[in-house]
């Protein structure tokens, strides 16, 4: 099936035979060699100079591990969608206290409201979304680093989960402490591994907090890269697969990459303005994934039905609140413009738009 949901989406047959390869000594030379040579690619990727690391977790892990090494006390969430209000709940589940800044749905969180709550309460992190995943908004990232630069006490984490390597994020001219997403978004890959950057500061924060844990102590962590290795016993199914990916991003180019995901976008908002509405704030519409508001009061679950049996793929409904009143397409990884113009026209023939 070809999921055009935001996550997991569909991946390449040749990525998926890079899971195939047989088990090796995870200790051993071979995966050294192998592991390091995929952070070195990730730093082209990324356009870091800093480290990155691999997780063998989902996104969501790594947001346990921003939040027990980097946050002392007392965070500050921007809560924008579903998933910006979860890494605040994750928060709290930690033991940790939160203060929260939210807008309506649909809405992006600008820099003056970061500034304000920063004047006002006393805070040691934000836990900043790039691209909420459940309302198709990009936020002005640009505008929280600005902010962030009269804070130097505050750690600068994000969550950029349905973004990263699909929309760009300069993590060391922003400032970004740590920046974290899951492979199963615009990486192109099947679920089960996160991708995180980690700056000096965040590991000095790290070395200040007691009590980190094990599977995600990012000073163990960054001990174990520095040997070519990983912590934990990693998925190396995904590594290999990871690898051979990285390759073929390097060899599109990063920047072509980047054009083809808004490129893509471009289309599908064309046609949600057209026969829909956009759900998202002008201006604030994400390159990866497009909501869109159901002013058709189209059956979403009936569509992706007829979607499933006449062409073997699905869209996704709208997420939390926002069920049967949104929908959502995904535009990423290794999707192609013809993948959307063909999906919008399967669309058009099912729910009877003509154009």
């Amino acid at each position: 099936m070809k999921l055009f949901i935001p996550g997991p989406i569909w991946c390449r047959e040749e990525v998926l035979r890079e899971f195939c390869h047989q088990p090796m000594a995870h200790r051993g030379k071979q995966f050294t060699e192998l592991y390091t040579g995929v952070l070195q690619k990730l730093k082209k990727i990324l356009g870091t100079k800093g480290d990155v690391h691999f997780s063998t977790s989902s996104g969501s892990g790594v947001w346990e591990l921003a939040i027990r090494n980097c946050v002392r006390k007392r965070a500050l969430v921007c809560a924008c969608g579903e998933f910006s209000s979860k890494w605040g709940d994750v928060c709290e589940m930690n033991g940790r206290e939160t203060v929260r800044i939210s807008v309506p749905l649909g809405k992006a969180i600008r820099g003056p409201m970061i500034a304000d709550a920063l004047k006002k309460h006393d805070v040691d992190a934000v836990l900043y979304c790039h691209n909420e995943t459940s309302t198709g908004v990009t936020n002005p990232i640009e505008e929280a680093a600005e902010v962030m630069r009269d804070h130097p006490g505050v750690m600068f984490l994000v969550d950029a989960v349905s973004g990263m390597a699909g929309i760009p994020i300069d993590v060391d001219k922003l400032g970004v402490d740590l920046c974290l997403a899951s492979v199963q978004k615009a990486f192109g890959l099947p679920p089960g591994g996160a991708i995180f950057t980690a700056s000096e500061r965040a590991y000095a924060r790290a070395a200040e907090i007691p009590h980190r844990g094990y599977y995600f102590d990012l000073l163990a962590i960054r001990k174990s890269a520095d040997k070519g290795q990983t912590l934990v016993t990693p998925s190396e199914p995904h590594i290999y697969a990871l690898n051979f990916q990285l390759d073929a991003m390097l060899a599109e180019g990063i920047e072509n990459r980047f054009a083809r995901h808004r490129q893509m976008a471009d289309v599908v908002r064309a046609w949600a303005r057209k026969n829909f509405a956009l759900f998202a704030e002008p201006g604030f519409e994400s390159n990866t994934v497009t909501c869109i508001a159901n002013t058709r009061n189209a059956d979403i679950g009936a569509l992706n039905k007829e979607l499933q049996k006449r062409h073997d793929c699905i869209i996704s409904d709208g997420y939390g609140e926002l069920k049967g009143k949104t929908f959502r397409i995904a535009h990423m990884g290794d999707m192609q413009i013809s993948d959307m113009h063909e999906l919008l026209r399967w669309i058009d023939e099912i729910v009877g738009i003509a154009n």
